[in-house]
């Protein structure tokens, strides 16, 4: 599932093109700057961003029916992923 603001692997407006990052990169320098700065400093600015996508989530309406899509397709993707990680496990 994807949505307007995230293009999809290899698109032109994919995070692979040369202008901007990959994303593990952005995660890695965030993680550099909040072992930086003590948590006084990126906390508010953390809560900020997180308020931010519960509004915008909030502002989205959405019917029942595609709740429950959605509901079930988080579903299914944290089943997949939970049996990725038991077969990786046990491969160990």
């Amino acid at each position: 599932m994807s949505d307007s603001r995230t293009p999809e692997e290899g698109s032109a407006g994919s995070d692979d093109s040369p202008e901007r990052p990959p994303r593990y990169e952005q995660v890695i320098r965030w993680a550099e700057y909040i072992n930086a700065q003590p948590p006084e400093v990126w906390g508010p600015q953390q809560n900020a961003v997180v308020n931010g996508q519960i509004e915008s989530a909030q502002a989205v309406d959405v019917s029942a029916e595609e709740k429950k899509r959605i509901r079930e397709f988080a579903d299914e993707t944290l089943r997949a992923e939970g049996e990725t990680d038991e077969k990786n496990n046990s491969e160990e």
